[in-house]
Formats: C-alpha cells, sequence, structure tokens
C-alpha cells in the first residue's frame, strides 16, 4: 500500500467493504471501520460494534461511547485529536452477542493491519473479549488487569468497557485509575 496512513486506512476500510462471504456482514447495516486520528498515540480497541455503532457506522457512539469521551477528556485526551478507536469486529453481531472465535479469527488480519498502520505508543484494549483476544488468551478481566502486555512490540493495556461501567457503577474507581496510568504512560 502506497500512501499516507489516512489513504492506507482508506484502502483497507475499502477491501473490507468489498467482502461478500461474511455473515457478519451480510446482517449488518453498516461496517464500523475506525473513528479518531491516524496519527494517534493511543489506540482502543473495543470487541464489537453494537446498534448505536451499526447505526451512524462509527465506534462507540451510544451511551458507552459517550462515557469513553468523558474519561478521555479528564485524561486530556480526543478521539478527534490524538486517539484512535476500533474494534476487533467490524460488523455488529446479532443482538449484541459475544463475538464468535469464527468471527473474531476473520477480522483479526483487518485489526492487526489497522495497528500495523497506526503504529501507536500504547494499545488499549477496552472489556475482556478485546483483551483475551488480543493477547490470545482466555483469561478474566481482572487478571489483565493492572500490567503492561505486549502485543508485537507495543505495549497493552486491558482495563474495563464503558458499556461495565454504566452497568457496575462501582468498577469507575478502578477504571479511572486505569486511565490515569494510560495517561502517565503516554506523558512519559
Amino acid at each position: 500500500l502506497v500512501g499516507t496512513k489516512s489513504e492506507k486506512l482508506g484502502k483497507l476500510k475499502k477491501k473490507i467493504e468489498l467482502i461478500k462471504n461474511c455473515d457478519l456482514k451480510k446482517n449488518a447495516t453498516n461496517l464500523v471501520f475506525a473513528d479518531g486520528n491516524s496519527s494517534a498515540k493511543i489506540m482502543i480497541i473495543g470487541e464489537g460494534p453494537g446498534a448505536n455503532e451499526d447505526i451512524q457506522g462509527k465506534p462507540f457512539v451510544g451511551r458507552a461511547g459517550k462515557l469513553l469521551d468523558k474519561i478521555l477528556i479528564a485524561i486530556g485526551r480526543s478521539r478527534n485529536k490524538d486517539v484512535f478507536i476500533c474494534n476487533v469486529l467490524k460488523c455488529r453481531p446479532p443482538n449484541n452477542r459475544d463475538p464468535l472465535s469464527t468471527e473474531v479469527k476473520e477480522c483479526e488480519p483487518y485489526l492487526k493491519h489497522q495497528i500495523n498502520l497506526i503504529k501507536p505508543k500504547l494499545i488499549v484494549a477496552l472489556g475482556r473479549i478485546a483483551g483475551k483476544t488480543l493477547l490470545g488468551v482466555d483469561n478474566s478481566l481482572k487478571s489483565m488487569r493492572g500490567e503492561i502486555h505486549n502485543y508485537y512490540d507495543i505495549p497493552l493495556i486491558v482495563t474495563y468497557h464503558p458499556a461495565a461501567l454504566l452497568r457496575n457503577p462501582n468498577w469507575k474507581p478502578q477504571a479511572w485509575k486505569d486511565f490515569k496510568w494510560i495517561k502517565s504512560i503516554i506523558e512519559s
């Protein structure tokens, strides 16, 4: 691929749009490729698009996305300025179910390509599904949190998904601790 990061990301998006044999894509309203700055230091990765994301074609635009935006602003970041956001899956699973391992396997090469193009200083996996996909493990969120993992020589941190924080507000202090840590890593 020749061109700028944005052009390369555009070509990758077009390539995914042309896929014909994907059951998830057949049932989706829109492809949810990514949002944010292609020169971002932080790459945030969720598991898959929800209903609002499917409608708008952008990741993290519902209630969880609004909470994520508030958290990012609180650490001096913004999806428009210095964060790149995407999901493991590029299309919404039916009824917001967890991604199937076969779906993850089909979408993961595109995610890896996005990561290789962005070259972030830090990857933040939101939730257990994103964490276990990127780390290639089947561990609990608790066991993945609190340490810096290595994803092809890029530091990776796993923290709570904003949707989980909306369901369980008592987890917000731990998530805030994680994001303060993320800020300190990026600013070091």
